[in-house]
């Protein structure tokens, strides 16, 4: 049997032993309902609380400021719906960028057809937001701000610190998605000059099916879900005790080893990189070369279908992706890769590796061995390929 090479940890990660045995308890033998007022309620509403502190510590926020939800999409339907509802009464216009997680753009579109005008910004061709492009879209019913922190598909990592001291400037809150970026890069949210931010648990080796909405102190937010007065009355329903714990480990076990592991995981995808983009022509990068995320690296091959690529590495036990797993099932090139410019032709060939701890130099080897061969037999049935080569 073949070794699996997973490389699609922008999808999901696997959960961390360490992770699934903090959480067995609280499936067994701690599952009370923490709003019980018993004695075994309280075991779990101590680890909900434990929990929420380690989260609230790794982002220097305050504890009462970290909600939990069921992910990173509830996260941000919960901070745009709200958010505009509460702030309606000061305007109506909302600002975000073409390469938005459909969590946040399918959500806008939902808001237009409410009554808010959205303005969707445009970023260069390494899927940076233009700043003076921002500064010329607040008006002053502007009420809030969304940019992702670092894109799922080619990793860009976006000028959140400026952005924040904007929007800050402005009066405008500012809400970014960084689901991909949390337990990946140092995020301090004081600094930032954020108001919200989202994340979710599977991204980082923690569970499925959990997340957090960051909401500053102060910011008045409607509840997301009615019924009960959990999380302090902003989202009924019995907490999802064993998640929670879950996603407690994965951050302190995140955050405890970030500085390694990541160091790790940029020298390897700087490998990967340089390897595929010299051994293989008519490839490019895309995403910003070097303010990324630590284990993204997102290519675009020529004359290639991604779908015929994707399924023959799946052949030899590789793990990748075309984009982002939400929209796996789309025959529509990456809305992220038309918005940095490519034309629907290149952006079709396109293949995301993300890495992980457990990935060695011999894995990624192996992996552009497999690469070279595979993008060769997939261009030589290629008419585009060879009409392009008897033309050189």
């Amino acid at each position: 049997m073949k070794k699996l090479i997973y490389l699609d940890n922008a999808a999901t990660t696997k959960t961390a032993p360490q992770v699934v045995e903090a959480m067995i308890p609280y499936f067994t033998e701690h599952f009370g309902n923490p709003s019980s007022v018993y004695s075994l309620a309280a075991e779990s509403r101590k680890a909900v609380t434990e929990a929420r502190e380690t989260i609230a510590k790794a982002l220097g926020a305050a504890t009462e400021e970290i909600y939990f939800t069921a992910g990173g999409s509830e996260a941000d339907n919960w901070a745009l719906k709200a958010a505009a509802e509460s702030y309606s009464s000061k305007g109506k216009h909302i600002i975000t960028t073409k390469i938005e997680h459909h969590a946040i753009l399918h959500t806008c579109e939902w808001l237009e057809k409410k009554g808010f005008e959205v303005t969707y910004l445009n970023v260069d061709e390494n899927g940076v937001v233009k700043l003076e492009e921002l500064r010329r879209a607040v008006r002053p019913d502007t009420i809030l701000i969304s940019v992702m922190y670092a894109n799922n598909e080619i990793g860009t990592l976006q000028p959140i610190r400026e952005i924040g001291e904007l929007a800050r400037e402005r009066g405008i809150l500012f809400h970014t998605d960084a689901v991909q970026a949390f337990g990946h890069v140092p995020i301090q949210v004081e600094e930032l000059h954020i108001d919200m931010l989202s994340a979710s648990g599977h991204k980082l080796n923690g569970p499925k099916g959990i997340g957090f909405l960051y909401i500053r102190k102060g910011l008045k937010l409607r509840s997301l879900i009615h019924g009960g007065a959990q999380e302090r009355k902003r989202r009924a329903g019995t907490e999802n005790v064993p998640g929670i714990v879950g996603f407690g480990k994965a951050v302190e076990r995140a955050f405890a080893s970030m500085e390694e592991r990541t160091s790790q995981e940029r020298e390897l995808r700087d490998y990967l990189i340089d390897r595929v983009l010299k051994e293989i022509p008519y490839t490019r990068l895309n995403g910003h070369r070097t303010s990324r995320l630590p284990n993204n690296a997102n290519f675009s091959f020529q004359f290639i279908e991604g779908e015929s690529l994707l399924i023959m590495l799946d052949m030899e036990g590789i793990c990748g992706s075309s984009g982002s797993a939400c929209t796996s099932g789309s025959l529509d090139p990456s809305h992220v890769l038309l918005a940095v410019g490519l034309p629907h032709e290149i952006a079709h060939g396109s293949l995301r590796l993300t890495l992980n701890e457990e990935i060695t130099r011999e894995d990624l080897d192996f992996v552009v061995e497999q690469l070279k061969r595979i993008v060769e037999h997939l261009r030589s049935m290629s008419p585009l390929y060879e009409d392009f080569m008897r033309r050189r």
